[in-house]
């Protein structure tokens, strides 16, 4: 696990200054997302969310209802204004937000990345 963890991006959740001009990449933008998740409950909430964020995407389009969309960002936005006692980046950078949500999940879910 531990050679894995060194092939990430921002292994250890450190925060990241965000530039004056903006992100130009995801790339960029990743390790600045991470280092938004360095409380180790925030993050276990994101994962959790993101998880069942699957199921409500089903009941979503079953039900034909998109306010469980918004389910899955309910634990997310408690993670961080609860624990981390920040905003989440989901505000300023939806799409890249949404981007690495699943990203930082996928490395969690194959142990690249610690949760």
């Amino acid at each position: 696990m531990s050679d894995n963890k060194r092939t990430v991006a921002n292994p250890n959740y450190s925060r990241r200054s965000e530039p004056q001009d903006g992100f130009k990449s995801l790339q960029e933008f990743y390790p600045f997302y991470l280092g938004e998740h360095c409380n180790k409950i925030n993050r276990r909430l994101h994962f959790l969310g993101t998880t069942l964020s699957l199921v409500f995407a089903y009941l979503a389009a079953r039900h034909r209802k998109a306010k469980f969309l918004l389910a899955g960002y309910f634990l997310a936005w408690i993670g961080h204004f609860v624990f981390e006692k920040n905003k989440p980046a989901t505000f300023r950078y939806p799409l890249w937000s949404f981007l690495c949500d699943w990203k930082m999940w996928f490395e969690i879910v194959t142990r690249k990345r610690l949760l």
